[in-house]
Parts: C-alpha cells; structure tokens; sequence
C-alpha cells in the first residue's frame, strides 16, 4: 500500500500550506477523512478537508477571507492559492433524533472527533509537516485489508444517519472493499428507516453510484439489493430479481441480472438522466410478466408501463420535471427498435430526427451488448442515420399555411391536417415538388378557390 509521505499533488501542497499556517499559530490540524484514505490508497484526491482545534473566530483570525459555511458544526471555508478548503473544528455530536442531523454539537479533541466519523476508512488524520498518518479507530489496518466497517458499533452509527447505509454500499463499491459482516447485518435490520432520508439526499447517493459507470455503478447496486436497502429506495426493482426471461434473447440471465450487465456497460460521467434510464429501463417487466401457453414469458407493454413508473419514482427522488420526462421518455421509446427495420419510411425519418435520439440509440446499443448480443439494428439506424441528408430527414416545406388561406381552405384544424399530410408524403418520398404538393392538396381536399 502507498505511503502517503512521498510528494504531496499540488492540491496536497495547498492544504498543507493552510495546515501549516494553522499549526504556526498554536493549533493542532491535520487533513481529514477521505483525502488521507485516498492517499492510503494511492488515488488522487479530489478535495482535501481539514481538521483542527482552532475554534471558528481563531480560523477566521487566520485567514480573513474565511467565511463560515457550517456555523453549528465550526465549518469554515478558507481560500487559500486560488483553491476552497472546508476547514472543521474538532467535534463530537449528540443524539440524532431524526435520523440525519445531530441535535448538538460541542467542540472536542481529534480523538472524539475520529470516533463520531462513520467508517474507520474515513475516520484518519494525517500531519502534512511529520509525513504521519493518525488513526485512532483501526481505519489503517482496514483499509489495508480493503474491509468497509463502521467506527464503533454498527447500528449506533446508522442510528444516528441513516443515509450511511446507502453510502456504505457507494464506498464499498467505489473503493472495491468487502462490507464487514456485523455492518452489513446491521443494514439489513435497520433498512427501513432509510425510507426516513430526504428524497434530495437519496438521489445525490444514487447519482454518486451510477456516476463512475461501469463495475463501480454495478457493484453499487449489487450491494443495494443485497443490504435489503433496494424496495425502499427504488421500489418496484425488486420484482425484477429472480425474473426469469426467454434465454434466446437474455442468455445472461433474470431481468434484475439484465439491469446489473446494463450498468456495468454505463459509461463514466454519463449524465444522472440516462444513467437512470439505464438503471430503470426494464422497471415495467417487474408488474407486466405473463407466461404465454407454451411456458414463455412475456412482458407485453412493459416500455410504456414502465415509463409510468420511472416518472413517478423519479419525481419521488426530487428530480426536475424536464429530467423526469426525459428518463420516460427514453424508456418508453427503448423497444421501438425492434421496428426499425419495418418501420414507413416517415416513421423511420421522424424517430432519427427526433432531438433525443442520440440518447435512445446509446440506452439500445447498452441494452443489446448486455443481452443478446447482436448490433444489427444498432448498426442499421446509425447508418441511415449518416446517409440520409439533413433535408431528407426535415424537408422544407413546399407548401405554406398563407398558401392554403389564399386558395379558400378555411382556417384551423383543417389547414394543420392539410400540413402533416404534406409532409407525410414528403417523408415517404411521394412528394418532391411544389406542383405535385397542390396536386396532391387538390386531389385529397378539393378544388376550394385555387387564386
């Protein structure tokens, strides 16, 4: 395991220059939680929080640009070589009696500070200027043996937050380490109560999961449903595992096993709508399987079910609307390519061109590599998709409204059925020219006043 005395990042040589200044002025402080973890580790940190036992007002004497961000808490933060750092007093807290947040908090020394941390791996000082890592919960010796275990005993720590179970599973699977058996019972026993979190903060947990992509998003999920946190974060997903599907089309197994080889196909930084539409899009087989008289299952409408029920879970988790309607509406359209290769040329044109489509092809090429297999359709919609030209995918029209008002067809609803069978025909390759187009109107509508 790295040694996290070597040279320091420059985001490293930044916190220690405000630990130093910290230190110079009589007050213990060190880098805090995953930062030390994650040199542990060898990974790169993102964000360097610091510790110490300087109160607020001594931090703000320090560095007068400081601003406070957590006045309950003694957070500060402190610019410092154009970088933000949150800078904490040592603290302990009291009870949490919702759950979340603790109802006191009073200013300590590291020692206690290390013990009210939620798992050992996070719970580390480090000195920048003795090159020493403090532990006083055995954090070192976990991280070592790549075991997630809670600092103290496991149910006080989820009793007291019980957003930590979720984010058990997250730093499990972000750091690949095993979840110590007493923790993960514990989950298991107190899983209800995360029903109790704030919609926002289950969905940043959730978007912190599938943001990685690929195993890191898998696992985190794996470890969702095997914690017994799953039906109550994402209800219905559940029904999906032990789903038995037609092996000729899903070799690798139950839906819930379909849904699991689909994120581990995410791709890293995938935005938090399409992750969820990956996450979510088979959520309608779950209330829609049958088994047909030879012993098949079917799943008959399961794209438009389960668009239902993604938006409503999405608007469970506090998302925008745009963003709800965007995860519907990519699945809902998820299984319209197994038409393509039938669909009349104008159906064809106005799914290619359709502003999501983009989108609707990534979730399909996911869905298929995580099943059978075959690209086929992938292939042959990005094909015609960069052979038919932009004015054959959106033909200008060839006949206006005003042209229709000035030959006497009457103003309304009739002037826009008139318009979408203009372009019906257009699409279908029947009409080329303005001529053909008022021979067509004449011919399908009437002579009227022709001007």
């Amino acid at each position: 395991m790295p040694r996290p005395d070597h040279t320091l990042t420059p985001l490293g040589r930044s916190a220690a220059g405000v630990v130093a200044r910290l230190q110079k002025a009589g007050h213990p402080a060190r880098f805090a939680g995953g930062a030390v973890r994650d040199m542990l580790l060898g990974r790169e940190c993102a964000d360097v929080d610091i510790a110490t036992a300087a109160r607020p007002a001594e931090v703000k004497r320090i560095f007068p640009r400081a601003r406070a961000v957590g006045a309950a808490f003694g957070v500060m933060l402190v610019p410092y070589r154009r970088r933000m750092f949150e800078v904490a007093t040592f603290r302990r807290e009291g009870d949490y009696s919702d759950g979340r947040h603790p109802d006191s908090v009073s200013f300590a020394d590291e020692r206690a500070d290390a013990a009210r941390r939620d798992f050992t791996c996070n719970a580390l000082f480090y000195d920048p200027a003795g090159r020493k890592v403090i532990d006083y919960v055995g954090g070192r010796a976990d991280i070592r043996a790549g075991i997630l275990r809670t600092v103290g005993r496991p149910a006080a720590r989820f009793g007291e937050d019980h957003l930590r179970m979720l984010r058990a599973a997250r730093f499990a699977a972000r750091l690949d380490f095993r979840i110590e058996p007493t923790t993960a019972r514990a989950i298991r026993r107190l899983a209800p109560r995360i029903a109790r979190i704030s919609a926002e903060r289950i969905r940043e947990e959730l978007a912190g999961m599938l943001a990685p992509g690929g195993l890191v998003a898998r696992r985190s999920l794996e470890l969702v449903r095997q914690l017994g946190l799953l039906p109550h974060v994402l209800p219905g997903m559940e029904l999906l595992v032990g789903l038995e599907q037609p092996p000729q089309f899903h070799p690798e197994g139950d839906c819930w096993e379909h849904t699991l080889c689909c994120l581990g196909l995410l791709p890293a930084g995938a935005d938090f709508p399409f992750a969820m539409a990956v996450l979510l899009h088979d959520l309608g087989k779950g209330v829609t399987a049958v088994k047909d008289p030879t012993g098949r299952m079917r799943f008959n409408d399961h794209a438009e079910r389960g668009a239902e029920m993604a938006a409503e879970l999405c608007r469970r988790l506090r998302m925008s609307k745009a963003d709800c309607a965007l995860v519907a509406d990519l699945i809902r359209g998820h299984m319209r390519f197994k038409d393509l290769p039938h669909m009349r040329e104008s159906k064809l044109k106005r799914f290619l061109r359709s502003e999501r489509f983009g989108l609707h092809l990534a979730l399909h090429r996911i869905d298929c590599l995580a099943s059978h297999g075959d690209l086929g359709i992938w292939r042959l919609a990005r094909s015609r998709l960069r052979t038919l030209p932009e004015e054959v995918l959106r033909p200008p029209r060839l006949v206006t409204g005003d042209d229709l008002l000035q030959r006497g067809y009457a103003e309304g609803p009739l002037i826009g059925r008139i318009l979408a069978g203009l372009e019906e025909e257009q699409l279908e390759g029947r009409i080329t020219s303005r001529r053909a187009a008022l021979a067509w109107v004449r011919r399908k509508f009437g002579g009227k006043n022709h001007g």
